[in-house]
């Protein structure tokens, strides 16, 4: 593989710091070798096999880290399509079609967090051989519920596995679960931590934090990180206090939460990407005003909180929770980002900073990945626009120049739309009752 020199471009480190004006970037193989005036002496020392990419006026940036993925899903529109209208092999296939999208929207790493019949470690493994392209990925298996379930409801069986979802019945079964996720191959242990039951409003917490604790114990001791779908004060607090590793959402979090989090310097992905979609244009996609507001609330108590949390030193991860109809692979990646410099108020290199550099602990790889610098990985988006004065360029695909993956250099021709599977979607009778009245108003 011949090395590349990336030419006078503007470089954004993924630190946070001021970008580098009319600087140059030289990659060897998989690794970034030197950076500013030594690059250009080294790639001159070996002029015959250095390809130059003029970057002048471009930016270049470390390519994208999504720490909040699902890829095995396919972009359901209800709950059940996603439990009820999927099945291995074809979900399988479509998971590695997808994984193509989201390396074509810069993302060179991301963690798929859960997933449909254990099909993340194994689509991991097929990118890593290159059987298939795909940014760099760590991935769970299923999420660990209780009987009480998940987002779910009662399409949560109260055994056995659907889904997502892996329902655990007892602190045994909670030890031998998590036994069996590592040998099948999790990079990272998943708990749902509250859920929705057809009887409560909002989620409540369905786990103990000695439960929650048999779980981290299990997983830590087999050198394995927990992460964990918490909503609410109380469930957020136990987590701290039980040993998560990454709490997501951690919505509607209180004093007592966020003193946890600080003490323990707990890392938190809101990934509001999803709540920004549906609240700001939710009534393109047929979403009702009530939902609007109810996640715009979610996003204003929430953020005003995390926004403490992160001056206090807390990582914050950036997740887009793709693989939704909401949030279609290859499209919200970069959304995070301007949703923390919007509803937090941090400026967009520290926004940059946070999908980047920060978020290379998702995928337990800090100081691998997400930075240009070298020993880095050659992991390197290059695009028309200044992110470091209008984040939102990020999400914009026509803008991306060049995309070194591993260090090669990625065809950004986009994907073709494909057709519906055949039993994909929920084909309805009506999308109301037939009613009488209806046919004669």
């Amino acid at each position: 593989m011949a090395a590349i020199l990336l030419r006078n471009g503007n470089v954004i480190d993924g630190t946070g710091s001021a970008p580098q004006r009319s600087t140059s970037v030289l990659t060897d193989g998989d690794l970034i070798v030197a950076v500013g005036p030594d690059a250009e002496s080294r790639a001159a020392e070996r002029a015959a096999d250095v390809k130059i990419i003029d970057a002048t006026d471009l930016t270049v940036m470390p390519g994208l880290i999504d720490a909040h993925v699902h890829v095995t899903l396919g972009e359901p529109a209800s709950n059940d399509e996603l439990f009820n209208r999927r099945e291995p092999i074809s979900a399988a296939l479509l998971a590695a079609h997808n994984a193509r999208k989201i390396l074509r929207a810069g993302v060179t790493s991301f963690l798929d967090v859960d997933g449909l019949f254990n099909i993340g470690p194994a689509l991991r493994d097929a990118i890593e051989a290159g059987i298939t392209e795909g940014p760099r990925m760590k991935s769970g298996t299923f999420a660990l519920m209780t009987a009480v379930g998940g987002t779910a409801g009662r399409m949560i069986p109260n055994e056995g596995t659907a889904g997502y979802a892996e329902v655990v019945r007892s602190k045994d079964e909670m030890i031998r679960v998590v036994r069996r996720q590592v040998k099948d191959g999790a990079d990272i242990i998943k708990i749902h931590v509250t859920g929705l039951i057809p009887a409560r409003k909002g989620e409540i917490q369905v786990w103990t934090r000695e439960e929650l604790k048999v779980v981290c114990d299990t997983a830590h001791d087999l050198g394995v990180r927990v992460t964990a779908h918490s909503r609410g004060d109380q469930a957020t607090l136990d987590c701290a206090l039980a040993g998560v590793d990454i709490i997501w959402h951690a919505s509607y979090l209180g004093e007592r939460a966020l003193e946890a989090i600080v003490e323990r310097n707990v890392t938190v992905g809101p990934v509001f990407t999803f709540l920004a979609n549906l609240a700001e244009y939710g009534a393109k996609a047929g979403a009702t005003t009530g939902a609007q507001a109810v996640f715009a609330g979610e996003m204003e108590e929430t953020g005003a909180r995390l926004r403490r949390a992160y001056d206090a030193g807390v990582p914050l991860l950036c997740g887009s929770e793709s693989g939704f109809s909401i949030t279609p692979y290859g499209h919200w990646h970069a959304r995070e980002m301007e949703v923390f410099v919007n509803q937090l108020g941090l400026s967009p290199l520290e926004a940059i900073a946070c999908g980047t550099s920060t978020n290379a602990i998702a995928l337990d790889q800090k100081g691998e990945i997400g930075v240009i610098t070298p020993g880095a990985k050659a992991d390197i988006l290059v695009l028309d626009g200044h992110p470091e004065t209008d984040i939102s360029v990020l999400g914009d695909k026509s803008r991306f120049r060049h995309l070194l993956s591993r260090g090669k250099e990625v065809d950004l021709t986009p994907i073709p739309d494909r057709a519906p599977l055949r039993g994909e979607r929920v084909e309805a009778w009506s999308a109301v009752p037939l009613t009488w009245e209806l046919v004669h108003p």
